[in-house]
């Protein structure tokens, strides 16, 4: 089985760790190859603030978690597996659905 067959398999996956969320977020996006929750309207930012994110990509699935990105304290305790996945401060790439943690 090639790594791409997996990714819907994946991004279903990651799908499921934002969902229980989108009861107190905002669904933006709902397709078969994306899922993105924004928060409530930010009058400072005047905007809606991304949440996060999952999305098959060409080469990867990735999730995005805003959280950590505002928050870095959040990560102080991350696992050397979940870490090697880590792109940029916010983002993690995923191939097989193996590889992604359990809760």
């Amino acid at each position: 089985m090639t790594t791409q067959t997996q990714f819907p398999l994946v991004f279903k996956k990651l799908k499921s760790i934002l969902e229980p969320y989108s009861s107190k977020l905002m669904t933006k996006i709902d397709t078969a190859d994306g899922f993105s929750l924004d928060g409530a309207h930010s009058a400072k930012w005047e905007k809606e603030l991304f949440f996060g994110a999952a999305q098959i990509k060409k080469n990867y699935v990735s999730f995005h978690l805003m959280p950590v990105y505002m928050y870095p304290d959040l990560l102080k305790n991350i696992s050397p597996e979940l870490k090697k996945h880590m792109q940029g401060k916010s983002c993690f790439n995923f191939q097989r659905d193996r590889n992604i943690p359990v809760r």
